[in-house]
Parts: structure tokens; sequence; C-alpha cells
């Protein structure tokens, strides 16, 4: 792989310890502040709604900035961030640190997922673009683990001058190993907006949205649905998490493997697969070694649908005519469907249906997902039929 491949797997790392680190914390957040779980779960709705609406805003102003000085500018957002969220006194000031935080997000990822597949032939640009998302797994796996730890034992404010830390990392290694690629043209708003109407790139956004708020919506809630519907003490809330890292880590690689052969079913067989583990998860909740297992292969099922589907929408987008702003907006609906994860799975406990509720609720957004799935390959068979004719 290309030594750029590495500088972006740096700031994956970085990005997917800040926003997943969360789940893990939230007991020792919601304490500090004084407020109950779902209140606490803010900070993971508002860091996915920054990222949502950060993206095509940074997208667009950042259009004919050179790419490599756009990355690190990203880069010094996010490390602006996460320090804000390590000083602020109060929930609201954490919040608008994530939020500020976020805005990096969803266009380090897009800018991100072009050069990626840019450096490699076209038949590894999915594996490319997976690699580069490899950071996202080793934070899941090292990182968030070790931030619960951090939090548990000290402070969780330590999380997130880590973060910062690795902020100031990413910068280094983009500095030093991506290599000087121009800034574009300025995005022709009306056409690249044009092709958000496409019913093709809507539907693939569509699954964008409900396939990772699946998980999202029971991944968020893990810490106090294992304390108090499993019996996990906090040392045992570490140990899923690292099961949770290797479920990613797992799913990564296969989603990027799989879907440089078959796209379409690679996402039918993961949708279906979520939806099933969520259920077994909700039913099982109180068997630990069931609900350590659900844990695993939900992260692996859910995160094996992240290259495919991003690599659906900028083949969708780049037909359509919205190559750049479609691949950084794409970013923003996933983190669109984390948010909605997050409120849903914090809807469902503040309802009273107790910590476990945000499994039966995942289970239901996956199946949406695979719905949508379905829709879009049989409308792309449709096509392609269509145009043999002619």
């Amino acid at each position: 792989m290309p030594v750029a491949l590495f500088a972006l797997a740096i700031g994956a790392f970085g990005i997917g310890l800040t926003e997943f680190v969360v789940a893990g914390i939230l007991p020792q957040i919601a304490a500090d502040f004084g407020v109950d779980i779902p209140q606490a779960g803010l900070m993971a709705t508002t860091y996915a709604l920054g990222v949502f609406v950060g993206a095509p805003i940074l997208t667009v102003l950042g259009a004919r900035v050179p790419r490599k000085a756009l990355l690190i500018g990203l880069a010094l957002i996010f490390t602006l961030g996460n320090i804000v969220t390590a000083l602020a006194p109060t929930l609201p000031m954490a919040l608008a640190g994530r939020i500020l935080t976020a805005f990096n997000h969803g266009t380090f990822f897009g800018v991100g997922s072009i050069i990626a597949a840019s450096l490699v032939a076209r038949d590894k640009q999915a594996s490319a673009i997976a690699f580069m998302f490899s950071g996202l797994t080793l934070a899941n796996l090292v990182g968030v683990p070790a931030g619960t730890w951090l939090a548990q034992a000290f402070d969780w404010r330590l999380v997130f001058w880590l973060s910062a830390a690795i902020g100031v990392v990413t910068m280094t290694s983009i500095a030093l190993w991506v290599p000087r690629i121009a800034g574009g043209k300025a995005i022709a708003l009306r056409s690249e907006l044009r092709a958000f109407i496409d019913p093709q790139v809507l539907l693939a956004m569509g699954i964008t949205v409900f396939g990772p708020a699946a998980f999202f919506t029971s991944i968020t809630y893990i810490a106090p649905m294992m304390i108090h519907e499993a019996g996990f003490s906090d040392a045992g809330v570490t140990r899923i998490m690292v099961l949770f890292g290797l479920g990613l880590a797992v799913g990564n690689w296969l989603g990027g493997r799989f879907a440089d052969r078959s796209l379409f079913g690679t996402l039918f067989v993961t949708l279906a697969a979520q939806a099933l583990v969520l259920l077994v998860f909700w039913l099982n909740v109180g068997s630990g070694v069931i609900a350590s297992a659900s844990v695993f292969f939900m992260a692996a099922f859910g995160f094996a649908t992240v290259a495919p589907i991003q690599k659906l929408v900028m083949d969708r987008a780049s037909a359509a005519g919205a190559p750049t702003m479609a691949a950084s907006v794409n970013i923003g609906m996933f983190n669109l469907g984390n948010a909605m994860g997050a409120w849903v799975g914090g809807a469902t406990i503040a309802a009273g249906f107790g910590f476990a509720a945000p499994n039966w609720a995942g289970a239901i957004l996956s199946l949406i997902a695979l719905g949508l799935a379905f829709i879009a390959w049989a409308s792309s068979a449709t096509g392609r039929m269509a145009q043999q004719v002619r």
C-alpha cells in the first residue's frame, strides 16, 4: 500500500477514538456533569450532527485548497475541538467542543477516500478505502478500550487530551507522507446539488443512513446495557470494547475484500446478518457469553458495510455528476445515521423499555437499510437492461 494511506489511517485512528470512545465512558461523563445516561448520550448525537452539517460546508469552502493543506487544516480543527472538550466545565461546553471536533470528520474522510482511490488501480479502490478506514478499526481495537480504562481509572478528560495529541501526529504525518495534490476547481453547486435528486444517489445515501444507525443504536449505550442488564463490571465493559474493536477490524477487512468482488452481495449479507445479531442480542442480553459474541458480530457485520456503501455512493454520484460533494456528504450521512441511532437508542431507554431496548430498535433500522439495498440493486439492474436494449 502507498505510504500516504498510512497518514490517512492515522487521521482515521484519531477520529475513530474521539467518535466511539463515548460509548465506553458514558457513565463517567454523566456522573461528572450530574446528568442521566440519555442526556450524556448527547455527546454522541451532537458529534454525529456536527459531521452531517460540517461535511458539505467545509467541502465547498475547501474545494480549491490544495489537498495536503486542506487535510492539515482539518486535523487542526480536530485537535482544537478535542482540547475544548477536555477543558469543558459544563455539558453544553463539552457538546460545543464535540461539534467543533466533528466539523473535520466528513471532509477528511471524503477527501481521503478520493485520494486513497486515486493512489491504486481501479480494482483495488475499495480495498484502499478500507485501508484508510482501518484506522477506525484500530482505534476501536486499541484506542477505545484504552480510553475506557483511562476514564475508569483516572479521568474521562484524559481521553480527549490523548485525541488532541493524535491530531498533532496526524498533521505531521500528512505533511511528510501525502503527496502534493492541487486543489480542484470551485464546486459548481448547481450541477453538484442536482445529482442529489438522482434516485440512485438518494437510495445509496439512504443505505448510508440506516445501515450504520443500526449498530450505533446499540453501541452508544453498551456500557450501561452491559452493567445493568448483563451484570458486567467496569473492567468487563473494557473487555467488551476490545471485542467491539476486534469486530470492527474483521468487518472492515471483509467488507473491503468482498465488496471488490460483489458490492451488493456484500451489502445483502451484512445488513441481514446485522439485524439477526441485534435481535439475538436483545433476547439474550442477560447471558454474558451471548452478549459478548453479539457485540463482536454486531460490529463485524455493521462495519463491513462501510467500504461498500462509500464505494457505491462514489460510483453513483460520479455517474450523476457530483463526485466531490457526494464523497464528503456521504460521510455526513453515515453520521446522520449515527445521530439517529444514538437518539433512537436513548429514546427507547427514556421511554422505559430498558437498557437492552436499543438492540431491537437497531434491528429494525438494519432491515430498513436492507430493503433500500434491494431496491437500489433492482433499479440498477433495470437500468443496465434498458441500456442494453438501446
